[in-house]
């Protein structure tokens, strides 16, 4: 049994490809429990974030065999109608190894050495891993690559500098408000990629944040810590005539904003500029929006300029971190050739 990984990331695909693949999280042990089912995999974890969707498989078929049929099963579980080339990345060990380490370690994200990866990575194997997914394979692999990932952090300086998607976009509103202390914020969804937002446009002199959420006490709790304001989630459209940013980060399968409904917002608040950071995945702000004068409409994707800028800043760390991957991803294969000699005598 060999552990191999398909899926698509922001360096393949763009959002509006990426987000037709996107997992519900309370759906992925089902979607575990049907690709298990049909033979492709004896253990699987599937992680699905913003800027990417990876099916992590420990599996018996040949490389190629396993690549075929799981691009199936991504296609027909989510009804794709669309064609498929590049987008769509494969690796077989030992790059699969190397490539879930770098993913760990936040190499390979759009702002390189961010952390917050990791914990999304180990959400997805625990989920994975309490519904009996995984095994001995996937199990070793992934506690290696966790194991890895704090070693790069302490032995490297990988994350110097904006190290999170939540970071680059408190860098664009700057580039924007020349000072953020002056405008009002409005937070809609009060989920961790949202609060640790809100909590990076503190640090840089907000003051004012509103949050709204389908949950209002989930609301009322994320305000209560940031020292803000709850509103509810049918009413946020009110508050556009006082905010110059919004931020949005919700579970919505479908647009929670369009043109024609901020089209009336922006002619009660004077067409004064109106920058919106979608960092959702399926977006939450139909791209439309950028059509209307003063309107400023950024997704994650339009985070890779900034992210490149750090990249540049960081590339003599990266090869560092690359060797130590490298030597990691080696000693574990040794480990189980090792494991596979004494399980034949």
């Amino acid at each position: 049994m060999s552990v191999v990984v398909i899926g698509l990331s922001h360096r393949s695909a763009p959002v509006e490809l990426r987000e037709r693949f996107a997992f519900v999280e309370t759906k992925i042990p089902e979607a575990l429990s049907e690709l298990r089912a049909s033979g492709l995999a004896g253990e699987a974890v599937i992680l699905s974030t913003c800027n990417r969707v990876e099916i992590y498989a420990a599996t018996t078929l040949a490389p190629d065999a396993a690549f075929a049929r799981i691009k199936q099963f991504l296609i027909d579980h989510h009804a794709f109608d669309g064609a498929l080339g590049d987008e769509l990345y494969t690796f077989a060990e030992p790059h699969s190894l190397h490539h879930l380490f770098k993913v760990a370690a936040g190499l390979d994200s759009m702002v390189v050495g961010e952390t917050e990866i990791f914990g999304q990575l180990k959400k997805a194997y625990d989920l994975a891993f309490s519904h009996k997914h995984t095994g001995a394979r996937l199990n070793k692999a992934f506690q290696r690559a966790f194991n890895v990932a704090k070693h790069i952090r302490t032995e490297t300086n990988i994350q110097r500098g904006s190290v999170s998607v939540m970071s680059a976009a408190v860098e664009l509103a700057e580039k924007i408000f020349t000072t953020l202390a002056e405008h009002e914020v409005l937070v809609i969804g009060a989920g961790e990629t949202s609060e640790k937002t809100a909590r990076a446009l503190q640090s840089r002199g907000v003051s004012k944040i509103t949050v709204t959420n389908r949950s209002p006490e989930r609301a009322l709790a994320l305000a209560a810590e940031l020292g803000g304001r709850a509103v509810p989630f049918e009413t946020w459209p009110e508050e556009f005539e006082r905010i110059d940013i919004a931020v949005s980060s919700t579970a919505a399968t479908t647009h929670i904003l369009d043109r024609a409904k901020l089209e009336p917002l922006m002619k009660r608040r004077q067409h004064r500029p109106l920058l919106l950071i979608d960092i959702a995945v399926p977006r939450d702000i139909d791209p439309s929006v950028n059509e209307l004068d003063n309107v400023y409409l950024y997704n994650v994707d339009d985070l890779q300029s900034i992210a490149s800028d750090y990249l540049k800043l960081r590339q003599e760390e990266v090869a560092r971190c690359e060797q130590i991957i490298a030597g990691k991803v080696a000693a574990l294969l040794e480990a189980n050739k090792f494991a596979a000699s004494l399980g034949r005598s």
